[in-house]
This record gives structure tokens, C-alpha cells and sequence, in this order.
């Protein structure tokens, strides 16, 4: 099914190989992984992920065969959004998180599909749902998380700049502000105060601002235990360039602090 243009929202097809089956769903944004979401893929249905959310892709239109409808049927996909629009990662995001919110999921989480978070710690993300948070964010650096091989220069960019302007912004401290892995109520995500479907979000805006609303709203907040694992021997997987990408990603920041994103 095809879904037109519309406010905040990009044009988009929907391939749905499953009804609804939950009350929660996990998107998942990719583009021409490599052989790294089908991995993601298999560990999520040998850790029974599909039987309690459902997995829905946010392609930003992939090239490499990953999509296959057979291949992701196999391997517990529930539905394939393909964004047939501008933008990047945050208009992938706009696109599964109004699908999502259509569908009438009461929570929504996201991962990314690079096979580096530990999808079978989605159970954490679901409890802290059900308990009544609003946003949970995942971090390896908390008592039970792990970080294994973080380039030094990621840990440090984490630890001493990123974390803290988040916090800083947030009003409440958080620990691991780069990581994707991370949950939203449907009432966050509706608080007529959050309204995430604009189009200034084409990058990594969205997901710098949802790290910090929440908590400026006086919803509920946490984090919960992951494990990030970047691969041995391989290069990272990032769509990040070092110098346009991190530039970028600094005036991202700080524009955020500035409440240049708020409605």
C-alpha cells in the first residue's frame, strides 16, 4: 500500500506481511546493511523477539537484496515501511513512528540494523513500558550494560561531550546519548508539546530531541542495561562520515540546548 506525502511525513510504501500482533512494535531504520540486519534478524527470532513485538523495517530504500519479501517473511517481519521521500534517518523514523502510531501501538522502540545492539534485551525496554515510563533509553555504560570494542575516540566523544550537552538539555542525566536503542510511549510520542511529524527532522535531529523532551515535560524517564558490540576485525558500521558527520552532528547539539526544535 502506498501512502502519500503528507505533513511530517514522507512518502512511503507499506508491505504488511503480518497483523498486528502486539501492543508494541520495534523499527528498525535501515539502508543496504549488508548482510548485517539479516543477522540482527535471526538473532531477534532465536531469542523469540517476533513473539512478543513486531518487528517493522523502515528501509530507506535498500539496493543490496535485504528486503526480500521471503527472506525478511522467514525471519519474523512483521511489515516493511520503504520511504519514497528526502531525508534520511530521521525521515525513516517519522515514517514508522506515525505508521506505528496509525496501527495503535502503545509503545514503540527503535534499534538500529547494523547488528551492533543486543536485540535480545527488548524484554528490559517492554517492562519499563508497561511500568508507565514514557522514554527508556538504552546505555552499555550502567551497571549490566556492556560496551565491547568502542573505538576510543566514540567512547570519548560519549562520555565527555555528547552525554553531558544531552543531559544538560534534558534536565536529568543519561549516560549513553548516541545509542538508538531506546523505547517511547504512545504518550510522548502524542503529547501535543513532543509533535515529532515535521520535516525540520531529515537526520539526526529527531533522535537528539526525543533524548531530551521527555524529561523537559516532566514525563518519566530511564535507562535500562544494553550491550553494544562493534564487530572484530571490521570496519565500524556507521553512516556517520568523521568530519561532515560529526560537524554536523555538533550543530545538531547545540541547536537542540538552544530549544531550536521544540514546537
Amino acid at each position: 500500500m502506498i501512502y502519500e506525502k503528507q505533513h511530517g511525513v514522507p512518502r512511503f510504501q507499506a508491505a504488511e506481511f503480518s497483523p498486528k500482533q502486539s501492543d508494541y512494535c520495534v523499527c528498525i531504520p535501515i539502508i543496504n546493511e549488508n548482510g548485517r540486519i539479516q543477522k540482527e534478524l535471526k538473532r531477534a527470532k532465536r531469542y523469540g523477539i517476533p513473539k512478543l513485538t513486531d518487528i517493522i523495517l523502515c528501509d530507506g530504500g535498500s539496493t543490496d537484496g535485504s528486503t526480500d519479501e521471503g527472506l525478511l517473511r522467514s525471519l519474523g517481519v512483521n511489515t516493511l515501511l520503504v520511504k519514497e521521500d528526502a531525508g534520511k534517518q530521521g525521515a525513516q523514523l517519522r515514517m514508522g513512528l506515525w505508521w506505528a502510531l496509525e496501527r495503535g501501538y502503545k509503545g514503540i522502540l527503535t534499534i538500529d540494523g547494523n547488528n551492533k545492539d543486543s536485540i535480545e534485551d527488548i524484554p528490559r525496554f517492554l517492562e519499563k513500558l508497561e511500568q508507565g515510563y514514557d522514554f527508556v533509553q538504552g546505555s552499555r555504560f550502567i551497571k549490566g550494560g556492556r560496551a565491547v570494542r568502542t573505538p576510543l575516540i566514540r567512547h570519548i566523544s560519549v562520555v565527555l561531550l555528547h552525554a553531558p550537552v544531552i543531559s544538560l538539555t534534558a534536565r536529568r542525566r543519561f549516560t549513553d546519548t548516541t545509542n538508538a536503542f531506546r523505547a517511547y510511549s504512545r504518550t510522548y510520542l502524542k503529547h501535543p508539546k513532543v509533535q515529532p511529524f515535521r520535516d525540520i527532522f531529515m537526520g539526526y535531529e529527531l533522535l537528539a530531541y526525543l533524548s531530551v523532551r521527555a524529561s523537559q515535560l516532566g514525563l518519566r524517564t530511564c535507562e535500562v542495561p544494553v550491550t553494544r558490540a562493534y564487530p572484530k576485525g571490521q570496519k565500524t558500521p556507521t553512516k556517520i562520515s568523521f568530519f561532515k558527520g560529526n560537524s554536523d552532528l555538533l550543530k545538531i547539539l547545540f541547536k537542540n540546548m538552544a530549544g531550536a526544535y521544540n514546537p
